[in-house]
Order: structure tokens, then sequence, then C-alpha cells
């Protein structure tokens, strides 16, 4: 890769400024970034001939609202020349995933999706949902669409293959069966209940159903069952009938069962009213495992085929492509498309749009979910806008706030104290935006929800004023919310006095006369409390979002909680992992036992150094 340095140019902006750029370019294939006067990028784009495509921006007419002001915008340009077309390619995505331009169509859902794992490194193989890196030894087969979709699988799983969902710790210390073996979920492997033998061959079955092959395994079972009848052993023909008729009801509650495409990705586009919708369906072993609804952040103004040519390279940064993708709407770029998705996945990838067949009833069936999704998705926006709206005109807001804030904390007599945010805007709530704060101020008397409050919104702006001291992103709120009367209220305008913050309206919700729901009283720094309507909309969307902060805050308490009630000893000691805390553990029955080890006895266990037995030793000495 080349780096061209952008020239300098003060005097030239918009068309004029990328007239002069083009002169300067030659046709390499490229990446280039449009910047406004701050440095902040505007634009991410890709060009396998930077002359050419630039020289686009050059003429001064024929371009949409959005690209005009976007080149009004444009105060200076970066360009990164690049080998290949599909490194340019790769490089855009990074870059805009990276930076988030304003002007880019951009993926807002990074979450990654659940799988199932056949975990192998154990002789009895484990079923369980696995998110994340694929680093256990086992085989993976997904993605799901949700951790709902997962779960429902697992549990059929269980009824029809019997296998073990438990840990290895507890599959090691079972000495009888747990529930699962009583209610016919488990063939109880930990206490020898099956032989190992037979227990692959359950494993062996899973796998070929999460394959696509459930038809040999219920005709496996079938014939199975028929010997089972005539060798006279029923109790066994009656627990094999069972998982047959509960193999029958997991094929009968998928969905869509393609018989002609075993592998694919559904990716379906709709856009309206200058807001789109994607629906992806997963489609493994064709069998449907659930589909997910998007809504990609555009200007407006985008063609289909742009959008989901966006889409498409984004989606697939940080997930394994399967081997057809199958779209709605054709994208520009369709063969190096598919030779970056080929690339990432280590084999071909093929992308089609189909017109006619099972395909295209695959992707008619996601295209009308899209319509459908985002029709719901406008209809609820609109009622947050009123909402948000009515909140600002209700309050004397100085602009209909876009991001609120709202803050809890959560404590039993000062322990475990933890601070809760939660972000609301006009698409809802944001749950990516939540954060938790864990209280560290050790000068806090326990209890004091001041002073915690403090130490949260002390935290959470010093942030962003060094994050972001010119306020260019959307993290800055609008609005605070605060659970709290006057004493809070006052308490919050001074800590944001301190900060420099004061431009920030604050509301608190207090509970108001009796604590009753619906008589809420609302606190503003300088003036009179005052109460809202019955029957008020807005009294009610304060009230969800002051719960919503609440349900946060206590449910980050409780696992902060349990985390601490959990915790051992030994997890405090710098080199003593998990195999090494079992090994202590296995040795001496308990942490406090080995507290009062000595050191010949620490350096007996395997695995235990005599330097790590000193280091024990000398961490529990410390302590008494």
């Amino acid at each position: 890769m080349t780096d061209i340095e952008p020239f300098d140019l003060p005097a030239l902006t918009g068309h004029a400024l990328i007239q002069d750029y083009v002169r300067r370019l030659d046709s390499s294939p490229g990446v280039y970034r449009m910047l406004d006067a701050q440095g902040a990028v505007l634009y991410v784009g890709k060009a396998r001939n930077l002359k050419a495509r630039v020289s686009n921006y050059a003429r001064p007419s024929g371009h949409s609202g959005r690209i005009a002001r976007m080149i009004r915008e444009t105060a200076s340009m970066m360009f990164l020349t690049t080998r290949t077309e599909t490194e340019a390619l790769l490089l855009e995505q990074n870059l805009i995933k990276q930076l988030k331009p304003r002007y880019n169509v951009l993926l807002r859902d990074d979450k990654s999706f659940p799988n199932i794992l056949v975990a192998k490194s154990h002789p009895f193989a484990q079923i369980k949902k696995h998110r994340g890196a694929k680093s256990e030894k086992g085989d993976y087969y997904g993605p799901f669409a949700s951790a709902g979709a997962v779960n429902r699988t697992l549990n059929q799983l269980q009824r029809v293959f019997l296998l073990r969902s438990c840990t290895d710790a507890t599959f090691g210390s079972r000495t009888r069966p747990c529930l699962l073996y009583q209610i016919k979920r488990c063939s109880a492997p930990c206490v020898g209940r099956i032989e190992l033998d037979d227990y692959r061959t359950l494993v062996a079955d899973a796998e070929r159903f999460l394959q696509g092959k459930s038809t040999a395994v219920q005709a496996n079972l079938a014939a199975e069952m028929a010997q089972a009848a005539q060798a006279m052993e029923y109790e066994r023909a009656a627990a094999l009938r069972d998982r047959i008729k509960a193999l029958t009801a997991v094929q009968s509650v998928q969905a869509i069962n393609p018989r002609g495409v075993p592998e694919a990705d559904v990716i379906a586009l709709h856009v309206e009213g200058g807001l789109a919708c994607v629906q992806v369906f997963f489609i493994r072993g064709n069998q449907s495992w659930g589909n997910r609804d998007f809504y990609p952040r555009t200007g407006g103004s985008e063609s289909e085929s742009e959008i989901m040519q966006a889409f498409v390279a984004q989606f697939y940064d940080d997930k394994i492509p399967p081997r057809l993708v199958l779209l709605s709407h054709g994208v520009e770029d369709a063969d190096l498309l598919g030779q970056l998705l080929s690339d990432r996945a280590g084999r071909r990838v093929a992308i089609g749009v189909p017109q006619r067949g099972e395909k295209a009833e695959l992707v008619e069936n996601a295209a009308r979910n899209a319509r459908e999704s985002l029709a719901r998705r406008m209809a609820e926006s609109a009622t947050q806008r009123r909402l948000l709206e009515g909140l600002a005109e209700a309050f004397e807001l100085p602009v209909v706030p876009r991001r609120i804030e709202v803050y809890d904390n959560s404590h039993i007599q000062g322990a475990a104290a933890v601070g809760g945010m939660i972000v609301a805007g006009p698409d809802g709530f944001i749950k990516s935006q939540y954060r938790k704060f864990n209280i560290k101020g050790t000068e806090i008397t326990p209890g004091d929800d001041f002073g915690m409050m403090r130490e949260v919104l002390t935290r959470r702006f010093a942030r962003l004023l060094k994050e972001d001291p010119d306020r260019q992103s959307d993290a800055w709120p609008d609005l605070l919310l605060i659970d709290g009367g006057a004493g809070q209220v006052s308490a919050v305008a001074g800590i944001m006095a301190e900060l420099g913050v004061e431009d920030i309206p604050v509301i608190g919700v207090a509970k108001g006369q009796d604590r009753n729901h619906g008589k809420e009283e609302f606190h503003r720094p300088g003036k009179r409390p005052h109460a809202l309507p019955m029957n008020d909309p807005v009294l009610y969307f304060t009230q969800r979002l002051r719960d919503e902060a609440h349900r946060w805050a206590i449910g980050t308490h409780r696992a902060r909680r349990t985390k601490q009630a959990l915790a051992n000893p030994l997890d405090e000691i710098a080199g003593v992992g998990a195999a090494r805390k079992r090994a202590l553990l296995a040795h001496f029955g308990s942490a406090k036992a080995v507290a009062r080890a000595g050191l010949a006895d620490l350096q007996a266990v395997e695995g235990i150094s005599a330097t790590l037995a000193q280091t024990i030793h000398d961490h529990f000495h410390a302590r008494g």
C-alpha cells in the first residue's frame, strides 16, 4: 500500500478542492477519505480507479442531496493506494468500522451470533451454547439468530439424544444422577448409566441431525425400536419411541426447511421513507436456524444496491460466511465481494440473486419479513418521536432530546455498590450503550447515594471531556434523568458545574406523595417541583425510563454480589489459575485448609513449584 498525503490547499473547498486533487491522482485502486474543516472523516470510499471515481465528485451538479451536502462540507481528502481491488474493499470496510463516517452506510449491530458446541475435550462430549472465539476443542454448529433459538434447539436435542450439558467439574463430582436424568434429558454418563461407545453413538446421531441428516437418524431409531420390540425389550422400545416423537417435534417446529439449500444466508432489504431494514435468515443443514433484523444507518438517498453491498461487506467482517449467500438485490461489485468473502472463509463463497424456484421463495419470505419489520419500526419510531417532543415541551427543554441518559444506584447498606446508566433515544432503549460503574471510592460512607452519584458522573463526564472535548460525537447526552428528588438534582447540578458541563438539562424523578406510582414529582435546578397529569403519555414514558434504569442497576448489583459471594481466596493469588486452583482444592479439600497448610504440604501438590508455594504461603500469612 502507498499512502498519498493530503495536499495543502486551505483556500479551496468542495468541488474546487476535489478538482485539484483529481489532477494529481492516477488510476490505481485504493481508498479515499473526505474530511471536514475540523478533520473529522465524512466519508470513506473505495475505487478500482481512484482518478475516475473521485472525478465524479468534481462535477458541480447531478448529485443527490446527501452527496451534495458531503461535497460542500469537504475541506480535505486523504488517499491510500492498494495493489488490488479486493485489498481496497477490505481496507474500506476496516476504516468504516473504525471511523464510523457520517455519510457511509453503517451497520450498527455488532453483536456476535451464538453457536452450538459439541465440546470434545472430555471422553463424554458435552453439548452447550457458545458465543465468541472458537478456541475450544470440538465441533461448532451455527450461527443461530439468537440465544433463544439456540436454547430451544438444545432443549430438543437433549430430549432426543440425551447428551450431557454439565461442566467437566460438575461431571467429575457427581455421585448420583441429576434431575435431567430423571426427566429423560440426559443419559447420566457421569455415574456410568451408559457405556462410552453407546454415548459416542448418541453424539454422532446428534451431529448428523445438526448437519441436516435427520431422516437417516429417524430411520435408525425406528429400526432400533423395532428390534427392541421384537426382542421383547419393551422398556427400551418405549424410550426409543419417545425419542422419535421428540425428533419429530424438532422437525415440525422448523419454520422453513428448504430441501435444495443445505447451507446459505438469505439477506433481504426493504427501503422506505429514508429508512432501511435488512433481514438475515440462517439456513444450515437444510434447516432454518432463525432470523435477525438489522437497521443500518443510511443517509436516505443511497440506492438499494449500495446499501446491500455495504451491509454484506460489514456483516461478514467478523463472521465466517456460508458457501452460498442469497440476496434480494444485486450489488455493483458482486465478483469483488464474492472474492472478499471467499478469502475470509478460506473456500469459495457464491453470491446470487435468485429469480425463480425454491431459492427465490426463500428470498421473498425474507423480503416480506423485512417489509413488516420496517413498518413496525416506523410506527414505533413515530410514537417515540412524539414522546420525545412531548418531553421537551413538558420540561421546556432547549431541543428535542436525541440521547437521554438515566442514572441510578443500587447497594445493600453500602455493600457491592454499583451505579447504572441506561440510554434512550429516537429508536427506544439503546442497550449497547448501557454502562455499569462499580463504586470504588474508599472515602464514600456506606449508603451515601450522593457520594456514589458524584463518582459515577465524574467518571462518565471526565472521560467524555477527555475523548471528545469539542462534542463532535453522538455520545454526549441532551438530557440527564436522575432517580431522586431536589437533593439529588441539586447535587448533580453541582457536580456538572464542577466539571464545566452546565448546559445539559437535569431532571429528577421522585416518587411523590405516598410514594405512589403515577404521583411522581419532577425536580429541576432552580425551579419548583411539579407533577404531570395522571394520563399524560410523557409521565408513562419517564416512568419507563426510570424503571429501566432501576432494573439495570439492581441486576448489576445482584451480579456483583453473587460474584463476591462465590469468590475464592485462591483467585487473588498471582500464578494460581483455574488448573492449579482445582489441584489445590482437590488435595486439601477447601481454601481454608490451603491457608493453614505448610510450605512442604503446598509443594507436594502437583503443579505447585517451590516459588509458587512460597507465594501462596506468604499470601495467607500476610492476612493473619
